[in-house]
């Protein structure tokens, strides 16, 4: 069973997910942290984030992987960890560049159905086209002042530039980040945190709340 959270940027996926992913007792996935890592090593390699080639040929010698635990996902390139470099400011630039590569989306979505479910995974696209088949999918959403006020209170940045450069993500990522047909789609604004996880888990199947999640 695999339940997917996706929505705009800094929609707050990866804290919803996380408490939902706690609440079944099952691991949460999160699709942005390898599109990030992909961007912090090509960065690093000084490599063209527009070409997929470059990208794909640097993290075949340079693998990745994602560790997926409910209280946070964790990402390795052989023995160091990534994890706390991926939310920078640099990377928040470069990963919209990189993720509309078809080349990696292909490489990304092929790391994730490989990972054993039962899960819940949060991203841009994994109800629409990652785990079409998932048994419960969300969406997240909220105006671009209020996910900017959210992420102020994470980064050393003014309010007004975090929400210029999130109205840019959301033109970049308006073809991977819709809402598939089926998602229940649900504006984070009014809600906290908890209260996104409760609208979530009230929604779900009733096998699904009781934490008696099947095996694939």
């Amino acid at each position: 069973m695999i339940v997917t959270i996706d929505g705009v940027a800094a929609s707050g996926k990866s804290s919803v997910s996380g408490g939902v992913a706690r609440a079944l007792g099952v691991p949460f996935i999160s699709s942005g942290l390898l599109y990030r890592a992909a961007t912090l090593l090509g960065l690093e390699a000084r490599l063209d984030l527009h070409s997929a080639p470059a990208l794909l040929a640097h993290l075949h010698t340079h693998p990745l992987r994602l560790e997926p635990l409910a209280q946070g996902n964790r990402v390795w390139q052989e023995g160091r960890e990534l994890t706390d470099e991926l939310h920078s400011s640099r990377v928040d630039r470069g990963v919209s560049v990189v993720a509309v590569l078809p080349e990696v989306r292909a490489w990304v979505d092929a790391q994730l159905r490989a990972l054993p479910s039962p899960f819940v995974a949060e991203g841009r696209d994994m109800g629409t086209n990652v785990f079409p088949h998932a048994g419960a999918k969300f969406y997240l959403t909220a105006s671009p002042h209020i996910r900017a006020q959210r992420r102020a209170h994470e980064r050393p940045e003014d309010v007004p530039a975090i929400e210029a450069a999130l109205i840019h993500r959301d033109e970049l990522d308006r073809v991977q980040s819709a809402p598939a047909a089926d998602a229940v789609v649900i504006d984070t604004g009014p809600l906290t945190l908890n209260g996104v996880i409760q609208t979530i888990l009230a929604q779900l199947p009733e096998r699904l709340r009781s934490g008696q999640v099947p095996s694939a």
